[in-house]
């Protein structure tokens, strides 16, 4: 039997194939969009995708399932159960093949056995996988997003992210008695997750790629709970804000993911069209680091870089609807930009910028616009002479632990659209921990029109080295 995994970082997200040497056919679960990776990574052990499985409908990104069964020529493995309401829109279409709870599947001696572990999502289903030429027990769950190193998947997105009302609690109950069932599983069992460290799918996933049963019934928080109350009440508490871009990956991931021909390698375009976009307010990203961007950029332009949350903060803040432009150095990064959208659905990228359309700007226009950044000594001035408002970007968690006397608390994801309920006869000044989420807030509010808005370098880490008070 051969295993390999695949890890995005920017998604936090694993993907694995499981393949039979003896009759060359594998099986990949959980394929995020760039087909290629997948069968490059067949090619090179001589072996032919025979099925592509998901686990459930996911909300953290655009399953490529769909993609790499019809690049392939694979059968997909869909989930049957968890009601009418979270069906696969586009399973009869594509020929899919529907499994239950119990139902098996072959690749030459390797058994795979399809569990339905609900919760999360009510159609959740985990694959337990025995490699039939070794020993007729089985030697690990793919859990998905069931079953993390050190967590679980959060039952609460059906209704934040999906908006079905009235389902958190059912769902972690649900949960609950999913996680009973495998307390009678072998301790042995390796469980191989869907995401890591950084994914919004839990509260405290752990950074070790892979587990076992037994051991995560040792540390894991959700298996030291007394009761099923006791679990309701501590995996539906402190659970980060799902992105918005959750619910249209939801709904997308459900009806059919659009099928491509290729992933986006943008157009470099010619500066002069630039100011233009602009004028018309065009959603013109910049993916420089934010020092760059700081120190000038073309008004109008909001500032994502290129990090590894890019893709989670353009979710975030990005529309679905509107073409999407780059600023991006190098063809390269604007490839990777582009990719990286392509994995949250956002197809739409009309071309990208390169530095000579800031040059070129700066010789017709003047200077380019520059950020006001400024320290806590600072801050403190403007608060007290010049009234300003400050504003912490962080989540609500980060909040609850500690903030500064007179903030108000907006996340960055919900920033966008707020303008007109901030002031605009006082100076706004943004934090956050380190002045990166900020950053993304202050450019945000710069291009929706606000005149006067700074970021503190440093955040509440430079705060706390100070010594300065905390709430």
């Amino acid at each position: 039997m051969l295993l390999r995994r695949f890890y995005d970082d920017k998604l936090a997200q694993a993907s694995y194939m499981i393949g039979c040497q003896a009759n060359g056919e594998a099986l990949v679960v959980d394929p995020h969009r760039d087909a290629g990776v997948y069968l490059r990574a067949a090619e090179e052990e001589g072996l032919s995708i025979r099925y592509v499985a998901e686990t459930h409908i996911h909300a953290d990104y655009l399953s490529g399932a769909r993609q790499l069964a019809k690049e392939a020529g694979s059968t997909l493995l869909l989930s049957g159960d968890g009601g009418d309401d979270w069906q696969y829109g586009f399973a009869h279409d594509d020929g899919a093949q529907i499994v239950h709870d119990g139902d098996v599947v072959k690749l030459g001696n390797i058994v795979i056995e399809v569990l339905h572990t609900p919760g999360h999502t009510p159609e959740h289903i985990s694959f337990m996988v025995t490699d039939g030429a070794a020993h007729t027990e089985p030697m690990g769950i793919l859990s998905g997003d069931f079953i993390f190193v050190g967590d679980v998947g959060r039952p609460d997105l059906l209704e934040k992210a999906a908006g079905v009302e009235d389902t958190m609690e059912e769902s972690a109950r649900v949960l609950y008695r999913s996680l009973g069932r495998f307390r009678d599983f072998p301790g042995y069992l390796q469980i191989l997750p869907g995401h890591g460290a950084g994914s919004a799918c839990g509260k405290a996933l752990g950074s070790v790629a892979s587990s076992t049963l037994g051991y995560e019934q040792l540390v894991n928080w959700a298996f030291q709970c007394e009761s099923e109350d006791d679990f309701v009440a501590q995996v539906l508490q402190d659970q980060p804000e799902p992105p918005t871009y959750f619910a249209h990956m939801k709904r997308m991931n459900r009806d059919g993911p659009p099928l491509i021909d290729a992933l986006p390698k943008p157009l470099c375009l010619d500066p002069s069209m630039l100011p233009g976009l602009l004028e018309d307010e065009a959603v013109v990203v910049d993916t420089r680091s934010r020092g760059d961007f700081e120190r000038g950029h073309a008004p109008g332009t909001i500032n994502v870089p290129l990090a590894n949350d890019f893709p989670t903060w353009c979710g975030w803040l990005l529309p679905y609807d509107r073409p999407i432009y780059f600023v991006a150095a190098s063809q390269d990064i604007a490839n990777e930009a582009a990719r990286d959208l392509a994995f949250i659905g956002l197809d739409a990228v009309a071309g990208y910028f390169d530095e000579e359309a800031l040059e070129r700007w700066r010789d017709e226009k003047g200077e380019l616009e520059t950020t006001a950044v400024i320290d806590w000594e600072a801050a403190e001035v403007a608060v007290r002479d010049e009234n300003a408002l400050l504003v912490d970007v962080r989540r609500t968690t980060e909040w609850n632990e500690g903030h500064v006397a007179g903030a108000r608390h907006v996340h960055l994801g919900y920033l966008r659209g707020r303008r007109d309920e901030l002031p605009t006869d006082r100076p706004i000044l943004l934090y956050c921990r380190t002045g990166n989420r900020s950053g993304i807030g202050t450019s945000l509010l710069l291009a929706e029109g606000c005149s006067d808005v700074r970021n503190i370098d440093g955040g509440m880490i430079d705060r706390m080295k100070r010594g300065l008070p905390i709430e």
